[in-house]
């Protein structure tokens, strides 16, 4: 909570690298739609290779790894496992699909943080249970050497905590007081300087930002994964999180260095996610279907660019043949760039199907 006791507090203005970076993913949501109508079978598979990376990924970043040969069996699979960091793994990927299937109607509480500890750590004795003893965030060196990193919050004010830093969470993007990614990521980072469990904490972090997200309407962590793009720059989120958090109890840390941090990891997974749908090449039937399903959307007149806009992945060649073959349902005034198109009638989604691929 006291990352949000200090913007209250103390927030004047926002870096403007942090400017830049909302600006960012604020037209990077705005385009989401357009690539999530792409082929439902390719975001299918994109979908499922995210949930396996997710899932493999957010428990290696804490030391905790499985058999490669094994990754399908134990992530998709319904057989015995062998041991408990198969348990494990298998635990996040049945939190990641209640994230999938249930982010909207699952409230930010206590009792969800609980759950998702309670699936990710599935096999520890105090799987969904809050620390009861004090824990100290040590790293070790590899000459066997180590040090506190941070003292986090005491078991009897845990709680506590938590439920003030999602009441201020949630006030702070009802009233608008702060961009609802700024007050994301500041609840990320309170979560884990209160550290609430004994083991567990990061994996926790990470499906409440999938989660978070999610409720914020940025999805495209559905298709790519979060969890390994945090773990493919590991040693700038352990360093950005160690310098957020120095004099956080006393509420005079610089939030920032993480924030930072955190909008850049979201914005890694959502150019990944348009380079990826951008890459897969859509056979011409399916682009067709594609330019159909765009100019059905318009009610009035539109120019070449509104529907290129409406078509990524398309070329604007593939986009003018199918336009020619669909000319009877389509009227045209003016000549050259100025040109305004207007739809007469809903076209079919099997016509111009024809084109030899579809």
């Amino acid at each position: 909570m006291n990352t949000f006791l200090h913007f209250l507090n103390n927030l004047k203005s926002i870096p403007l690298i942090t400017t830049w970076e909302l600006g960012d993913l604020a037209e990077m949501k705005g385009r989401q739609e357009l690539y999530t109508r792409q082929s439902p079978q390719r975001l299918k598979q994109l979908r499922e290779f995210s949930i396996v990376e997710s899932a493999v990924s957010s428990n290696r970043i804490e030391g905790i790894s499985i058999d490669q040969n094994r990754v399908g069996t134990v992530v998709f699979g319904t057989t015995n496992l062998h041991d408990r960091n198969e348990e494990e793994v298998r635990g996040y990927r049945k939190a990641l699909d209640l994230i999938h299937s249930d982010s909207d109607r699952l409230p930010l509480s206590l009792e969800m943080i609980l759950r998702f500890h309670a699936l990710s750590c599935a096999g520890a004795w105090d799987a969904g249970q809050f620390k009861e003893k004090p824990v100290d965030i040590i790293q070790t060196y590899p000459d066997g050497s180590s040090r506190v990193r941070f003292h986090p919050v005491p078991p009897e004010d845990v709680v506590r905590y938590l439920n003030s830093t999602i009441e201020l969470y949630e006030e702070a993007v009802r009233d608008s007081r702060i961009s609802p990614l700024i007050a994301l990521a500041a609840f990320n980072l309170d979560f884990l300087c209160i550290h609430p469990f004994r083991d567990g904490n990061g994996r926790v972090s990470r499906l409440l930002l999938l989660f978070m997200l999610y409720k914020l309407g940025y999805e495209a962590g559905r298709y790519i994964s979060i969890e390994k793009t945090i773990e493919s720059t590991k040693a700038q989120y352990y360093d950005t999180l160690e310098l957020s958090s120095v004099n956080w109890h006393e509420g005079r840390h610089d939030a920032w260095p993480y924030i930072n941090y955190l909008l850049f990891a979201i914005k890694t997974v959502y150019k990944e996610f348009e380079s990826r749908v951008d890459a897969q090449k859509a056979p011409r039937g399916e682009k067709t279907e594609i330019v159909i399903r765009a100019l059905n959307e318009f009610t009035g007149e539109f120019t070449l660019k509104e529907l290129e806009q409406k078509c990524p992945g398309v070329s604007r060649d593939m986009i003018q043949l199918v336009m020619k073959r669909l000319a009877p349902y389509l009227t045209c005034s003016g000549r050259g760039a100025g040109s305004r198109w207007r739809r007469m009638m809903v076209i079919p989604s099997n016509d111009g199907n024809n084109d030899g691929n579809s």
